[in-house]
């Protein structure tokens, strides 16, 4: 930890800790210490945009789990006779809800929409 780097804006130069006296020390502390407070308030409000995205995508996870429980749960049981293609679906398609999050259901499912006669 002999090197430190100064302030960025200042361009990169290197100071010799061993060599600055007591007054520069503090003074560099100093300015060390006014550019954190200066740029506090828009890392909380960084901090709060980024908790809020989390919390939209972890409520759109769960609902869409919510979804995926309630359609498997109304769905019938597979009969012998039925030629849907979800038996022959390749295991990694297949979701459930026990064992999966809503997070790892909702990057496996994408959602259409179909016309109903």
């Amino acid at each position: 930890m002999a090197n430190a780097k100064t302030n960025v804006s200042e361009g990169p130069t290197t100071v010799d800790t061993q060599e600055m006296s007591k007054k520069e020390l503090d003074a560099k502390r100093k300015e060390i210490s006014k550019y954190y407070e200066e740029n506090i308030p828009s890392l909380k409000i960084q901090l709060e945009y980024e908790e809020l995205l989390r919390d939209i995508e972890k409520t759109r996870a769960e609902r869409l789990q919510a979804q995926m429980f309630i359609a498997q749960t109304m769905a019938p049981e597979p009969n012998e006779e039925d030629d849907t293609p979800v038996a022959n679906m390749p295991a990694e398609m297949r979701i459930d809800p026990k064992t999966m999050s809503g997070k790892e259901a909702a990057e496996q499912i994408k959602r259409t929409l179909k016309k109903q006669n």
